[in-house]
């Protein structure tokens, strides 16, 4: 039986030389696949009082989508800046050379609710760190966040971990 590291390809050199490139699109295209990420994403929090299911763009909105459908649950997008039609909040993030800005709409989540957050890859952290802190300041909980792939020499993970997060992955590649 396959795990889901196995559905992943590997593109060396993309976008950049050096780069091991992580493709979960082999993964989302193959049924079986998806089917056990989606099951094995959503498995640690099933039983737990969760409200919505928070996805980080973009791939971590079809994860999310997909969990949140699982769950009977709604799903909340959290977008780069100017994505979103409406009243937003807006957090900023670093990258390696610069910062990003991604927002929420200002009514997404409410005081008080349960909030998974999904994405694919979990790298540096500071996609994720900026969606925990948009839910945060909405007023609502993270009760884990949940990827595919972590890629713990970059040292996302611990980041998350240090500010209280519970984190789940269901494959982590070293290096990268």
């Amino acid at each position: 039986m396959k795990a889901v590291q196995d559905y992943i390809r590997t593109i060396p050199d993309f976008p950049h030389e050096g780069i091991m490139f992580r493709d979960v699109t082999t993964l989302f295209g193959d049924p079986r696949g998806f089917r056990i990420a989606i099951d094995q994403l959503l498995h640690p929090y099933a039983g737990q009082p969760i409200d919505k299911v928070v996805g980080l763009e973009a791939r971590g909105f079809i994860l999310g989508g997909a969990i949140a459908h699982q769950l009977s649950l709604g799903f909340v997008p959290i977008r780069k800046k100017g994505k979103l039609p409406g009243k937003t909040i807006a957090q900023d993030y670093t990258l390696e050379y610069g910062t990003a800005t991604m927002e929420v709409h200002n009514d997404a989540l409410q005081p008080g609710e349960k909030v998974l957050l999904v994405d694919d890859l979990l790298a540096t952290g500071g996609t994720a760190e900026a969606g925990i802190k948009l839910i945060e300041r909405m007023g609502a909980e993270v009760i884990g966040c949940a990827f595919v792939i972590d890629l713990p020499d970059i040292g996302g993970r611990a980041k998350l971990e240090r500010m209280g997060m519970n984190v789940h992955a269901l494959c982590a590649f070293a290096g990268d």
